[in-house]
């Protein structure tokens, strides 16, 4: 017997009374079919309704032919009359997040013709992948008219038309689909085939932000949030810019430029300090002039300042060159020689030294696990 799905009738239904009509044990827990509910069955992306029934609590919700399943964590009699109550602040959620989609993909097919190609509402975002490329000054034409519908407040029709009246009615389809065919319209945005449930105004969605779009086998992915998620996700930035704007002593509206400014502030510093720190590396290689072959240790260098004192011995000393610098049995090393060929020293180097590394024949550099010491008796 088909399950009576009431949440097609009432997407708004929180409560409601039906009676058990199976149930049954299995590795997922009792499987529990009712003559009709309010529980949306996961389908069409959209994940499934959670909550309690009859006491007993709902973990999953799938449809078989018809039949909507709820897999439930204790057993209920067979005959019995029960209320069940849905996991609201979830489902009006995801009604958000799906109604949300539906303006943003028409809004796409409307403009380019793209078509959705994937959908999927997630903890925290939703990804929608589309068949073609935009560009940010597009998309950001089509958030604005995304939210314009919803400021428009326009009720939503969710039907299933006639075989006659589905002939006359255009709507997104990525494949012809067979009758039944459940049809949910934005009014003057979107007409779509979706077997999902939805809110019944625009207005309810409450706000469309696309946070990020990225390219995809041709085409792109956004990732949206609408709703709470969507106002969750501007006060977590609101208040991270608050932080911005007290650490740079700006105005809230101003941080970008705050924020470039003491970049610029910052490259400038970094490069005065690479300066200082070459003469005094420069110094270092003049100690080491026709000296040989040389072992040196230089604390806290990071890997353009090591390879730059390796090559700036090497081409004074007239020998080859090892540098390391860390400590605490982790040391980051550079070997160099004029027209030398390092390549089997590194590789006894690294294996005695359990290490990895590699580079040109006259220029080889890396890393090991081992102390000074370990080191200065490998080269003694």
């Amino acid at each position: 017997m088909e399950t009576r799905k009431l949440f097609y009738e009432d997407s708004h239904l929180r409560k409601f009374s039906a009676s058990v009509v199976s149930c049954a044990e299995t590795e997922k827990g009792y499987e529990i079919i009712l003559d009709a509910t309010a529980f949306y069955p996961e389908g069409g992306g959209e994940a499934p309704d959670l909550g309690i029934l009859g006491g007993v609590h709902v973990l999953d919700v799938q449809e078989r032919d018809g039949e909507i399943i709820h897999f439930c964590d204790a057993p209920l009699s067979v005959g019995e009359t029960v209320c069940g109550e849905i996991d609201w602040q979830r489902r009006f959620d995801l009604m958000q997040q799906h109604t949300g989609e539906h303006i943003i993909s028409g809004l796409l097919h409307a403009k380019f013709g793209y078509m959705n190609t994937g959908f999927h509402v997630g903890a925290d975002v939703m990804e929608v992948d589309f068949d073609g490329p935009i560009s940010p000054e597009d998309l950001a034409e089509i958030e604005q008219k995304a939210n314009e519908a919803v400021w428009a407040d326009i009720p939503l029709k969710c039907w299933i038309p006639t075989p006659e009246e589905l002939k006359k009615v255009t709507y997104r389809t990525k494949r012809e689909l067979p009758w039944p065919v459940r049809i949910v319209q934005v009014p003057s945005y979107d007409s779509c085939a979706c077997c999902g449930v939805h809110v019944k105004h625009t207005g309810e969605v409450g706000m469309i932000k696309i946070l990020s779009c990225v390219s995809l086998r041709g085409g792109i992915r956004l990732e949206m949030v609408c709703g709470q998620r969507a106002y969750r996700h501007m006060v977590t930035i609101f208040e991270e810019n608050r932080r911005v704007s007290q650490a740079f002593s700006a105005p809230m509206n101003a941080t970008g430029a705050a924020a470039l400014k003491m970049n610029e502030a910052l490259a400038a510093e970094k490069s005065r300090a690479t300066g200082l720190q070459n003469r005094i590396l420069d110094t270092v290689a003049e100690s080491y002039v026709n000296f040989g072959d040389v072992l040196h240790f230089e604390p806290e260098l990071d890997g353009n300042a090591l390879r730059y004192l390796a090559d700036k011995i090497a081409s004074v000393c007239g020998g080859r060159v090892a540098v390391f610098s860390g400590g605490e049995g982790s040391f980051a090393y550079c070997l160099a020689q004029r027209d030398g060929d390092l390549r089997e020293l590194n590789r006894r180097l690294t294996g005695q030294l359990h290490g990895r590394g590699g580079g040109k024949p006259h220029f080889q550099q890396g890393s090991v696990q081992a102390t000074e010491e370990e080191i200065r008796s490998f080269f003694a």
